[in-house]
């Protein structure tokens, strides 16, 4: 019920509407039209027949103009050799089949409609010349004074049927049994979906070994033969990934398709972005959208950049909006997403990877987690290969909004493979700003008591400069030496019992009282000054030693509030518990010279560095140097 608009809209045929007049009246325009598409007819998921058909009621309007039926006509325009598409449409009862498309500013625009009665079969011959920049086709159905079925209905492409390429469809997983068996389930009710899957490979990395879960040998026998497990130990995202990578260039496969083990699959999103491929005028990286999986009719991205002066991931145009829930504004009315974008990589939540671009390219860089999908894009980039984020194919995934992967074990990876990546990509001299925005976001975390992240962040700079020879023997051991040093910081110390801390004592609060504000963009520099030079002489108080002086809540957590304090309980961002961040004065000096020192290294010797990765890139991703890992970390052979 909660993903049914994603699939079937219901209510007027309106677009994104776009006025001449002033600003005023452009506002008002936008504000109606949403309001509109929110006041539509309600989906009856009782009418749903099937996977394929639905009823629509006496006198009701149903529209496929949704994320997941409408036809992303632009997207095959730019990146496929298909000229013209044929919508096929199955109906039994009497009605109309109404046509619509749109273009990139997302005005609506009507193509044909036509009278249906009894068993009816409505072929429309529709061509993709005009969606050069965006578009998209979709259409109605209205019932008459009789309800209405849909039986089914099809996007084809002209001409004789090719032979569909050969996927290995890969799953790294680390202890999400459920999410694993729940995946192949799907995968098991929908053949159709397995049809062109030559082999499903389940990377197993984890303690909790899915062989060994409830419901393994049901979903194993139900896959008739295609699944194969593979243990090993754990090399993190990008060493599961890699051996993906590796048994699909290793079996003949034609493509691999990379899987997260923590989502939720729309199996038809498998058809759809292997048809998409074969089809690419050239090997193509095919990508599938992410939504968030507690929230199901929200999509979370769209599509993704990297701005190679940051390098921060980033998207195409302002008007993108992450997190966009389509319970609010369906696609018809939200104009920004009827104008094609392109980007740079695709999460590996769900890509799909020609194995001629590995054979090319390599494999994932040998990075444990984060970055790797992002570099892998850039590198095919460079080499000319294209990724396209194919709208409807996609994934329902826990997003990042309840993870504290940037004040955890993980700031250790981002900090470290975002400057790698820097160092293979980066166009600027020096890397643009990313050593510097490195260095204000050690401040940050430092002024803010988060002394765990800090020293993880020093680590990831050493082990940077130590460089690419040795990423593969460390793969497997930092994250187990991160953890290591969580004893000697208390706000790396989770408690689930919010009585596990003292209550707040009686204590004089920060700022006299008065509320927290970020310091402007004017007075960033002598403020950060003035906290520094404060938090490094000034004694922190016995009492707040004693007790905390306050408890802060996730959503508070901001540097520019917590470095007012000199302790507080901080809730994370899951809210399953909570850990005591208490000022020290000695972790902030020594932690602050470290930092200030290796960043300044790596900008002496940012070329250097840069020319020693890059020379080494095709080594380290190469698959003799995956395959002495695998052997070396496989569980198989123990």
């Amino acid at each position: 019920m909660d993903t049914a608009l994603l699939y079937v809209d219901s209510g007027s045929a309106m677009g994104a509407q776009f006025n001449t007049m002033d600003g005023s009246m452009m506002k008002s325009t936008k504000t109606q039209s949403t309001e509109a598409a929110a006041s539509g007819g309600e989906v009856h998921v009782e009418d749903f027949l099937s996977r394929t058909g639905t009823i629509a009621r006496p006198g009701q309007r149903l529209s496929f103009g949704t994320y997941f039926n409408a036809f992303p006509a632009s997207y095959w325009r730019r990146w496929t050799d298909v000229e013209s598409v044929r919508l096929h449409v199955e109906t039994k009862g009497a009605g109309a089949v109404s046509v619509y498309k749109s273009n990139a500013r997302g005005s609506l625009q009507h193509v044909e409609t036509r009278r249906v009665d009894g068993d009816t079969v409505s072929d429309f011959d529709l061509t993709l010349k005009p969606f050069g920049d965006g578009g998209w086709y979709w259409f109605d159905l209205v019932a008459g004074a009789e309800p209405m079925a849909l039986v089914e209905a099809n996007w084809m492409a002209e001409g004789e049927a090719q032979k569909p390429g050969s996927i290995t469809l890969e799953i790294t997983t680390l202890n999400k049994n459920e999410f694993c068996l729940n995946n192949l389930k799907i995968l098991a009710d929908n053949p159709e979906a397995l049809e062109n899957v030559a082999e499903v490979l389940i990377v197993d990395q984890g303690t909790k070994k899915l062989v060994d879960a409830e419901g393994f040998a049901e979903a194993e026998a139900a896959l008739g033969g295609k699944l194969r497990m593979i243990h090993q130990g754990n090399l993190g995202g990008s060493g599961g990934f890699a051996r993906g990578m590796y048994e699909a260039v290793e079996s003949g496969s034609d493509y691999v398709l990379l899987l997260d083990d923590d989502i939720v699959m729309e199996p038809e999103s498998i058809t759809r972005m292997l048809t998409f491929a074969d089809h690419c005028k050239t090997p193509t990286i095919v990508g599938a959208h992410m939504f968030d999986l507690y929230n199901r009719s929200v999509l979370h991205t769209f599509g993704e950049t990297v701005n190679v002066f940051r390098f921060q991931p980033d998207h195409p145009f302002k008007e993108q909006v992450l997190g966009h829930d389509f319970a609010r504004s369906n696609l018809r009315t939200t104009s920004w997403m009827h104008r094609r974008v392109d980007v740079d990589y695709n999460g590996w939540w769900m890509c799909m990877i020609p194995t001629e671009v590995i054979r090319n390219i390599g494999l994932s860089l040998p990075v444990f987690i984060k970055w790797d999908d992002a570099e892998y894009g850039l590198r095919a980039k460079a080499a000319g290969y294209n990724t396209v984020s194919l709208p409807g194919a996609a994934v329902w995934h826990i997003t990042w909004a309840d993870k504290d992967d940037a004040v955890d074990w993980q700031a250790y990876f981002h900090s470290r493979n975002r400057i790698i990546t820097a160092l293979l990509h980066s166009p600027y001299p020096r890397g643009g700003r990313v050593v510097r925005e490195g260095s204000f976001i050690d401040i940050k975390h430092l002024i803010s008591m988060q002394y765990f992240t800090a020293q993880g962040r020093v680590m990831a700079l050493k082990d940077l400069i130590a460089g690419p020879e040795q990423l593969h023997d460390i793969l497997p051991s930092r994250l187990p030496a991160i953890q290591a040093m969580r004893k000697e910081y208390s706000e790396a110390q989770f408690e689930a019992d919010p009585e596990a801390f003292p209550r707040p004592g009686m204590v004089k609060p920060p700022r006299h009282g008065q509320g927290f504000k970020a310091p402007s963009y004017v007075t960033l520099v002598p403020w950060a000054a003035k906290t520094i030079v404060r938090q490094l002489t000034k004694p922190v108080a016995k009492s707040s030693i004693e007790r905390p002086q306050a408890r802060v809540a996730h959503i508070d957590n901001r540097w520019w509030r917590m470095s007012q304090y000199d302790s507080a309980v901080v809730t994370n961002a899951d809210g399953t518990a909570a850990s005591w961040y208490q000022r020290d004065p000695k972790k902030l000096r020594a932690l602050l010279a470290e930092g200030a020192r290796l960043n300044a290294e790596i900008l002496k010797d940012w070329h250097k560095l840069s020319q020693k990765y890059r020379k080494a890139l095709p080594e380290i991703t190469s698959m003799e140097a995956w395959k002495a890992t695998f052997e070396k970390h496989s569980e198989e052979s123990k």
